[in-house]
């Protein structure tokens, strides 16, 4: 049995700053466990609201289900029993479901829907696929709306009638429109997490749009600066936030924009900047180069942390 209802894991997750770690690889590619768990339990220690497992920057889309199965439970295993767990599942309903099910048993809290894998699909087809994974658990299901699976509001309020475990909707679209819209029809029905590669960006507009919180990949090397900045916008403090922007996120943007991939790629360079390094990342990403490890170590090493460990 979960940890948390569903309502509560959505609760839970309003709350604060989301988690999405990295996973250890060893040279060789393989699941580095005891490194993945010494790292969660450090992370534990900062107060985020929730751990996102082998999600999007854990690369979910490399990891066979077996192994995605080994990571969660791993996460589990080390995580604060206050801390809830969401294990991913995607690619095709049927592993999906499979995903679902092998989250409940190794005793995850909620469950992140990621886009079907390669194929696009009618919004028929999208609502089958969010039904099908929700009736297949009693975990709360947040889905991911990006890529090839962008919902629309309308499909998006038909399954929160239709499925009471639906207890959140990711954005990783960027469209103010689409969420204006849904904010309008379904309120605090959902939880609405900020999903858009560093979400720091968007942060604080997508707030009045009530997404009250965002999935934050630095929180990984530097989570007292991910933290600082979050309290900022939700205290609405304009000149913060834009300072923070100025001095550390756009640049880091420049960086990872500089290839494709980067988004997960300079995480894991980000970890080995600070001495918590996580291994190479998996093809087809590519890790970044010595000029760019370079960049980012002194962005991390102005922060007024200085990248300590």
């Amino acid at each position: 049995m979960p940890g948390f209802s569903a309502p509560e894991v959505a609760q839970r997750l309003a709350s604060g700053l989301l988690s999405f770690p990295v996973t250890h690889f060893r040279d060789d590619l393989s699941f580095d466990e005891p490194a993945y768990r010494e790292n969660i339990g450090w992370l534990g220690g900062f107060g985020a609201a929730g751990l996102f497992a082998a999600g999007g920057t854990g690369e979910f889309f490399s990891l066979t289900p077996d192994e995605v199965s080994t990571v969660v439970t791993a996460a589990v295993r080390e995580t604060p029993a206050d801390l809830p767990v969401i294990a991913p599942a995607g690619y095709g309903t049927a592993t999906a479901v499979e995903l679902a099910g092998a989250a409940e048993r190794a005793g995850a809290d909620g469950l992140l829907l990621l886009p079907p894998y390669l194929t696009e699909a009618p919004q028929e087809g999208l609502a089958a696929h969010v039904r099908a994974v929700c009736a297949a658990t009693d975990l709360g299901v947040i889905l991911y709306s990006r890529a090839n699976a962008v919902f629309e509001d309308t499909t998006v309020a038909r399954l929160a009638d239709e499925c009471p475990n639906l207890v959140g909707f990711k954005d990783g679209v960027g469209d103010i429109e689409k969420m204006t819209r849904l904010y309008t029809r379904l309120g605090d029905r959902l939880l609405y997490i900020g999903g858009l590669p560093t979400a720091e960006t968007f942060a604080l507009p997508y707030l009045e749009l009530g997404v009250s919180t965002y999935s934050s990949a630095m929180f990984n090397f530097v989570p007292e600066f991910a933290l600082r900045f979050h309290t900022a916008v939700r205290e609405r403090d304009r000149a913060a936030v834009y300072r923070y922007l100025d001095e550390f996120v756009l640049p880091y943007c420049d960086i990872r924009n500089r290839r494709a991939g980067y988004a997960v790629s300079i995480v894991k360079a980000g970890m080995k900047v600070v001495g918590r390094p996580a291994g190479p990342v998996r093809g087809p990403l590519v890790d970044l180069d010595d000029a760019e490890l370079a960049m980012l170590a002194d962005l991390v090493a102005a922060l007024p942390e200085g990248g300590r460990r």
